[in-house]
């Protein structure tokens, strides 16, 4: 059974991501501009992301003052809940300022430091997923009804699909790409799809084996790391038995996971 307070949380999250989403797919304006740039003159800020990111604090305001907020666009504030929301307004913004569409609004809410709801609205291909902690993960999109979501069955690496991103900053990126260019004989191919909260619950879905990427915030996996979870995958950091971090994020099928860490720490992901 789900415990109330988690369910709470999950109604609140899929209610953000799908407003903001909205927000963002129908308020776009057409002279859409950079408004801001973060750790290159290539990762950028737009309007929307401001916008989005106020309209989803501010409903978390209205509906639980006492909880916390660390937004990737500067929200911040403790709470005194003991919950706290670790959102991320708009995932992919590069693809959004460009009209490509694979972008998402990720929500997600901690309880004690722990991910117990999250919810990834992706607007332009007409799908929401979520998961609440011990409850599975599940997604809404062109099909009818929810659809509960499994990771794929395990096949060998060389046959597994896996997605990756590349940082902002050039001389990171170019280590990451030489780390692909390593890997990809020894896969059946690589996706770089621009938004990682997408690529979770791509490996959620079974529409990916595995995804992995240096430099990620907890803004980026919060939600879509407990849905790819809830699906039956597994998360880790650099070692296996840690979190995703700045370090490393990797989510894949149980098979996968361990030889394509290996791989990983043998190629100085």
């Amino acid at each position: 059974m789900t415990d109330p307070l988690h369910a709470e949380l999950l109604e609140l999250a899929r209610e953000a991501a799908r407003r903001a989403g909205e927000l963002l797919r129908d308020g776009r304006p057409a002279d859409l501009a950079v408004a801001a740039t973060k750790s290159s003159s290539v990762d950028v800020v737009t309007e929307m992301d401001l916008a989005a990111e106020k309209l989803i604090t501010g409903l978390i305001a209205e509906r639980r003052p006492e909880d916390g907020v660390l937004g990737e666009e500067g929200a911040s504030t403790a709470g005194s809940s003991g919950v706290r929301w670790v959102v991320d307004p708009l995932d992919g913004t590069v693809n959004y300022l460009y009209g490509l569409p694979t972008w998402a609004v990720s929500v997600a809410a901690e309880q004690d430091g722990v991910a117990v709801a999250g919810a990834v609205f992706a607007p332009m291909r007409g799908e929401e997923y979520h998961a609440v902690l011990g409850g599975g993960a599940w997604a809404t999109g062109a099909w009818e009804g929810e659809r509960r979501l499994a990771c794929r069955p395990s096949p060998p690496l060389d046959q597994a699909l896996v997605s990756t991103g590349f940082n902002y900053v050039a001389d990171v990126r170019a280590q990451q790409a030489e780390v692909a260019r390593r890997l990809i004989p020894l896969v059946r191919d690589i996706r770089r799809g621009g938004s990682a909260a997408i690529d979770l619950c791509d490996v959620a879905a079974g529409r990916l084996d595995g995804y992995y990427e240096r430099g990620l915030h907890p803004w980026d996996v919060a939600a879509g790391a407990l849905i790819a979870r809830e699906s039956g995958a597994l998360t880790t950091g650099r070692r296996p038995d840690s979190r995703p971090s700045a370090d490393l994020t990797v989510a894949a099928s149980p098979g996968v996971l361990k030889p394509l860490l290996g791989l990983l720490e043998e190629f100085g992901a």
